[in-house]
């Protein structure tokens, strides 16, 4: 007994004193050994919104909802996030903005249609939207320009969607999209 106890603790010794290679270092010995400076690329083109791009969507959007008779409260974001511009007609409630800005953050975040967003939530395909603190109900874009998502706008009505998807594109003139895909 003794001496399968030396042979297996003499054995698990050598075991343990031997190199191992992890995935990551093996990937590293068989890459390049190294990159050229012309291969690497350290930085990349952004769209962002403009200040006066975000005020155009806004004058869009409020014209499209005259129209249509309809009252709406709006918030664009750019690509990070961030608030550019906000607006809500006369006569549009209190919450109006918080819930357009609520809408547009889900369509940045998701990249898609807060349409989308939400019957996918519905169906129970996915609930992560839902435990994301999102407010996936329709009535936001996200806007992508070449294919770059570059801003979200939401419009708190029924019609968001389609009084974003009017402004989007009488402002980008057809070059933007409201779909990542």
């Amino acid at each position: 007994m003794k001496k399968i106890l030396i042979i297996s603790g003499v054995v698990t010794g050598l075991m343990l004193s031997l190199p191992v290679q992890l995935p990551a270092q093996q990937q590293a010995h068989s890459a390049p050994a190294k990159q050229t400076t012309s291969d690497l690329k350290a930085t990349r083109d952004i769209k962002i919104i403009s200040s006066a791009g975000a005020r155009a969507l806004a004058d869009a959007c409020t014209a499209w909802a005259e129209q249509n008779k309809k009252i709406v409260a709006m918030a664009i974001l750019d690509w990070g996030g961030n608030l550019i511009e906000s607006h809500a007609m006369e006569g549009a409630s209190m919450n109006a903005i918080d819930t357009a800005l609520l809408k547009a953050k889900s369509a940045l975040r998701w990249r898609r249609p807060t349409s989308e967003t939400n019957k996918i939530v519905r169906s129970g395909e996915n609930l992560a939207p839902t435990f994301m603190h999102d407010f996936p109900q329709p009535g936001a874009l996200p806007i992508v320009v070449n294919g770059q998502v570059i801003g979200a706008m939401g419009v708190s009505s029924a019609d968001g969607e389609k009084c974003a998807q009017a402004a989007i594109d009488a402002v980008f003139s057809g070059q933007a999209t409201s779909s990542a895909q």
